[in-house]
């Protein structure tokens, strides 16, 4: 499937826009702390997502290696119960089995290799439409670097995911523009946040899963009783 082209202007734009910054990064934790608190049925319930295609490879590693700071994070709110959704290949795309500790989830992730293959959001975005339909959902994380698949079908699962309460965190892995524009549609649709990052950018990622994490498990209330930088940070915001 070939990827729409966009205007040289419009890339230009984009691309000037999806700079990763330390006002972005702030920009993005105020947003997390500004949201209202996770339904209480919701809290601790939390949807792990990533394209494991083969242009994601390096990244994948970097994700292997942070996903025990959310638990670690959300450790001092309450249980965090993740489920790990990813895909690859032709068609494949699987849903782990709930964990609640970090050894369960990287076990998981360190059995899984990257493949080649065209994107499957629209199964991600379905899958966690499922689920809060079973359970409520506090959080959608997506982690991925490109998108081919048609925009308006997205933007419709991700509508229905705002209205259960479902917020999705996409973390954009590159520049890639066309992906940029439905990330942020999928992420304001939702109510969620969007933010762009790079194989250099680990600990600012290792932060702001952390925060997204502490969301999942007890909303604003939990990241004001937390005492990460991250947490910090949005606390002098606060005042």
């Amino acid at each position: 499937m070939k990827k729409t082209k966009l205007s040289r202007q419009g890339e230009m734009s984009l691309a000037a826009q999806s700079k990763s910054s330390g006002s972005e990064i702030d920009a993005f934790l105020k947003q997390v702390r500004q949201l209202a608190p996770a339904h209480d049925a919701a809290r601790g319930r939390m949807i792990f997502a990533l394209d494991a295609t083969m242009s994601r490879q390096a990244t994948w590693d970097i994700a292997c290696a942070l996903q025990g700071e959310m638990f670690s994070a959300a450790a001092s709110v309450g249980n965090l119960s993740v489920q790990l959704v990813y895909f690859r290949g032709h068609r494949e795309s699987k849903a782990s089995r709930w964990v609640n500790n970090a050894e369960g989830l990287r076990g998981l992730m360190e059995r899984i290799d990257c493949r080649g293959g065209l994107t499957q959001i629209a199964k991600v975005l379905s899958h966690a439409k499922q689920e809060a339909e079973k359970q409520p959902l506090a959080a959608l994380v997506y982690v991925g670097d490109s998108m081919e698949e048609n925009m308006d079908e997205l933007c419709g699962i991700a509508g229905e995911l705002g209205l259960r309460g479902v917020k999705a965190f996409v973390f954009h892995d590159g520049r890639d523009a066309h992906a940029e524009i439905a990330f942020r549609e999928i992420a304001r649709l939702t109510g969620g946040a969007y933010l762009p990052f790079d194989r250099n950018s680990a600990g600012d990622l290792k932060a702001l899963l952390a925060a997204v994490a502490t969301y999942a498990a007890g909303g604003r209330k939990a990241l004001e009783a937390a005492s990460s930088a991250t947490a910090k940070r949005l606390l002098a915001d606060m005042r």
